[in-house]
């Protein structure tokens, strides 16, 4: 077998290694432009983990590579005059320069073709393609490969926000070192490592604007780093910033929809780039020999390996790149956190890709977790309580409510009301919940008039009927528990008249006979086969209004204690507030400031009715998911606005305006957009979104991203959520069911004397 592989990095010199130890027959040549000991950037890290795939893969390199691995197991975050540790990370680091040489030796052993100094052009690519069984495109983010086959590898390329520069230094620390600078001219992080007896990676990134500030856009680069030095003294202890051709650029990404073209294939950064604030760039190119080999050894065929490699490998490069994209948005986004208390700042950072959360910090470091929560507690009024209570037990001000602790419910359509009324199933459901411990109950999305419902199943507050309803409710929840109820009051508009979600297709509309009809901001059908909404007169609008107001009164008479006004998922307030569905020509539409008129006319109208000691908020889908429609920014915009008219905390949701959405499902992947309107409007946040369980909960709130959580189908899976959290953290101070104490865990009794 023929190999050429182009590109003499840690991703095409490990390739050729594994290869020759399953194929000694094969002839396999590397080309590297560069000599074999130059190397650009600084240091590479290694988790535990990763380690253990490198044993299994060829023990020589692993004995060489780890015989150089300087260990440490503790991240250090310098900030705001303040050092916290966090332990039992499990890190190594090793000179990339080192790690070349020793991946040069072990393919010199196995007789593997090295030629350094060797320019590859694209007449050579197609060359070298030819003459070969298999071609590796190992040749970095600027792959000349992949843009030589670009129209079958379809690159995409996304450059980051920020700008950074990788340097060294001779001061050798002792951790993985957070630096931040906070003051002029702006917020610089540095990410800084050790990776030998005498060196350190240091990486400088940072904002355009600070950027700018600091005059680095019109000084030479290495005027820059000698104010780097400056600015970052006191943790180089008299000790230089090394430059190896150095320069300020953005991170690019690099995503491809295939992998393989014919007998060509990529590998590492050419395939695949993560955010260096995980370090796992190299550990994703040698896992990529890994696995690339492997499939080789098992199939004759070339390209039935290939679309195996592609196939195993797929997820698991997908996962760590979307782990690293969230990691990297975090740091663009630093300057957000830094008036955040010191341990609040120190567990977002650490929790930031989700990856690590506080249960996992836990186990790692039980100390810092605790004084995470020592700190969460003090911060919120129970400085008192010893020891304190894990953060999701800590009580809410949701405004002017008291919640006992930061669960919610969250509204759930049950569609099993009749002509709006609800009855013994509603009983059932939001009383066990309420029972089962959840701070906050909130009530289903619930139609403000007959021709507001999604389906005839659905809950109503349109007629005064309703009120013994939900009164029968709200004092079952009230006598048998200490959660608080909520009422979500909306109108579906286009989405409106359908069937229940199990009696055929999703949103699939009603017979004409029973059918309502059905308004909204502008006459377009949610799916191609939804009936066409009539756009919306001005009478219809004060219609609208006035049923709100009316079912707010009604919510107030049955004793609901929060209100929230139902602005997202594409029912009809959300379509006025996206342009996707709202292209009035009118006062109501064109720019945000037209398109959110209507709503907050509904807002003004029911805020003026509600009284200031129940709360008031709002659902918003923050985000569209397709091109054309709301983004991140015109959520803070609405936000600001619902805020400016007297809102209490905004709950924020995100997509469902539009089929043809695109979401980026994953944990808790709505948290960021909670997190952005709670730091920069300071209003209190709700989030909902791939919330799974306590441990999630703890994370959100002890990292200040948010203040409570919404779960839904966790609660549908488990009533007694809550009070399993308690149980399973050994937390005995939240208060169970009398009828349930027999159950209720005990802290273990001290061992009595003999």
């Amino acid at each position: 077998m023929k190999i050429n592989v182009i590109g003499g990095g840690p991703a095409g010199l490990y390739f050729s290694i594994l290869m020759k130890k399953v194929r000694p027959g094969a002839q396999i040549t590397v080309y590297e432009r560069n000599r074999p000991d130059d190397t650009f950037g600084w240091g590479v890290v290694f988790s535990d983990e990763t380690l253990g795939h490198f044993r299994e893969a060829d023990a020589p390199t692993y004995e060489a590579i780890t015989s150089d691995f300087v260990h440490w197991d503790a991240i250090d975050i310098h900030f705001r005059g303040r050092t916290m540790r966090s332990g039992g990370h499990g890190f190594c680091g090793i000179a990339r320069r080192r790690l070349l040489e020793i991946l040069q030796q072990r393919a010199a052993e196995l007789d593997v073709d090295l030629r350094f100094q060797t320019e590859i052009e694209p007449a050579d690519i197609e060359r070298l393609h030819a003459e070969a069984d298999l071609l590796v495109g190992a040749d970095g983010v600027h792959s000349k490969v992949r843009t030589h086959f670009a129209d079958a590898f379809r690159p995409k390329i996304t450059e980051g926000k920020a700008r950074y520069i990788w340097l060294g230094t001779t001061c050798r620390f002792d951790a993985f070192k957070f630096f931040i600078h906070t003051g002029e001219p702006g917020v610089f992080q540095v990410h800084a490592y050790p990776f030998d007896a005498n060196t350190s990676t240091f990486i400088v990134e940072t904002s355009d604007e600070a950027f700018a500030a600091a005059g680095f856009d019109e000084m030479p680069v290495e005027e820059s780093i000698r104010r780097l030095e400056e600015m970052f003294a006191e943790h180089l202890d008299g000790h230089p910033l090394l430059s190896n051709r150095s320069m300020w650029t953005r991170f690019r990404l690099v995503e491809n929809e295939t992998w393989y073209r014919s007998k060509a294939v990529l590998i590492g950064d050419a395939a695949h780039t993560a955010h260096f604030s995980i370090g796992s760039g190299t550990k994703l190119a040698m896992e990529d020999a890994i696995s690339l080999v492997g499939v080789l050894s098992r199939f004759d065929d070339v390209q039935e390996a290939l679309a195996a490699y592609e196939d195993e490998r797929w997820v698991d490069a997908a996962k760590l790149q979307k782990t690293a994209k969230t990691s990297q948005r975090w740091f663009e986004n630093l300057p957000r956190y830094v008036d955040d208390p010191p341990l609040c700042f120190a567990m977002n950072l650490l929790c930031r890709s989700k990856r690590v959360t506080h249960g996992n910090l836990k186990v790692r470091d039980p100390e810092f977790v605790a004084k995470v929560d020592r700190d969460f507690a003090d911060r919120n009024g129970l400085a008192d309580v010893d020891p304190p209570p894990p953060p999701m037990f800590v009580p809410f001000d949701l405004g002017p409510v008291r919640l006992e602790n930061r669960v919610v419910v969250s509204p759930m359509c049950m569609y099993s009301a009749t002509d709006g009324t609800v009855g013994d199933f509603h009983l059932v459901h939001l009383g066990s919940r309420a029972v089962g411990g959840a701070g906050l109950v909130m009530c289903e999305m619930t139609a403000v008039s007959r021709e507001a419902r999604i389906t005839p199943g659905c809950a109503g507050l349109y007629r005064d009927e309703h009120v013994a309803a939900w009164r029968r409710v709200i004092d079952f929840v009230r006598a048998e528990s200490r959660a608080k109820i909520g009422i979500q009051l909306g109108h579906a508009g286009r989405k409106g008249a359908t069937k229940r979600p199990w009696e055929g297709e999703p949103d699939e509309p009603l017979p004409e006979a029973e059918a309502w009809p059905i308004v909204a901001p502008s006459p377009l059908p949610y799916r191609p086969y939804s009936r066409t909404p009539r756009a919306m007169t001005r009478e219809d609008m004060d219609r609208v209004v006035a049923d709100h107001v009316a079912a707010a009164r009604r919510a107030l008479e049955a004793g609901f204690d929060v209100l929230e006004i139902h602005m997202a998922h594409g029912y009809l307030l959300a379509s006025f507030l996206s342009f996707i569905t709202n292209r009035r020509d009118d006062a109501y539409g064109g720019d945000l400031t037209g398109r959110l008129r209507f709503p907050l006319e509904v807002l003004d109208a029911v805020r003026a009715i509600w009284p200031k000691d129940r709360a008031l908020g709002a659902r918003i889908s923050a985000v569209d998911w397709i091109d054309g429609g709301n983004t991140e920014d015109d959520a803070v915009e609405i936000a600001r606005a619902l805020a400016d008219h007297g809102i209490d905390f905004i709950d924020v949701s995100s997509g469902q305006t539009d089929p043809a959405q695109q979401p980026e499902y994953g944990r808790m992947y709505q948290t960021p957009f909670a997190d952005r309107i709670k730091h920069e409007l300071g209003i209190p946040t709700v989030t909902v979104g791939a919330i799974l369980g306590w441990d999630h909960v703890n994370t959100i709130v002890a990292s200040g991203r948010a203040d409570v959580c919404a779960m839904a189908r966790p609660h549908l899976f488990d009533p007694y959520l809550t009070l399993h959290a308690a149980a399973e953290q050994e937390y005995f101070d939240v208060p169970w069911p009398p009828q349930y104490l027999a159950a209720k865990p005990r802290p273990p009794e001290p061992p009595r004397r003999r």
